[in-house]
């Protein structure tokens, strides 16, 4: 994967990185607030999500599946295609933790609280790295995350089914 500045270094995590991640990530989120609702952003956030909510001991747990179109007309700017998105009656007035993977843009974090915030809900945005570097959103970031990065991360889950767009021969990617 290459960036304006050149290629992006890669970092594939292991099962061990994701349990270290979920015990930095869990005090912080009991210490901010009790959550009546968890919302995993598609397909990333579903692994964390679901370790997170069994860890915090909540069982109402939904889903949001957020596109952008990939038009080269419309670059960072194009608009989110909620495929996925919780009814707003059981979003009003609820404490929702909002879990995804990474925030790198950061755009579907951002668009999934803005939709929680006008659906009633009390948005916290939650991930297991933050990539400030990437980020189009100078002002904001995730209320909660475990580690900050310059890389491209690679998931246990990722691997099985293989990695689109990388190349792991070359260079070798740093192995946690």
């Amino acid at each position: 994967m290459a960036t304006s500045r050149g290629p992006m270094r890669t970092e594939v995590l292991t099962w061990q990185d994701v349990d270290k991640l979920v015990d930095i990530l869990v005090p912080q989120l009991q210490v901010a607030a009790t959550y009546d609702t968890i919302l995993l952003i598609t397909r990333g956030g579903i692994i964390p999500g679901g370790l997170i909510a069994e860890a915090l001991n909540v069982r109402h747990v939904l889903t949001a599946s957020v596109d952008f179109p990939g038009t080269e007309r419309a670059g960072l700017m194009a608009w989110p295609a909620f495929l996925q998105f919780p009814d707003p009656e059981l979003l009003t007035g609820r404490r929702t933790l909002i879990i995804d993977d990474v925030w790198g843009s950061g755009r579907t974090s951002a668009a999934v609280r803005g939709r929680v915030e006008g659906a009633g809900g009390i948005p916290y945005n939650c991930v297991m790295h933050y990539n400030p570097y990437r980020s189009l959103f100078t002002k904001s970031k995730p209320d909660f995350f475990a580690a900050t990065t310059d890389a491209y991360i690679v998931f246990p889950w990722e691997l099985d089914r293989g990695v689109q767009g990388i190349d792991m021969l070359s260079p070798e990617p740093d192995v946690n």
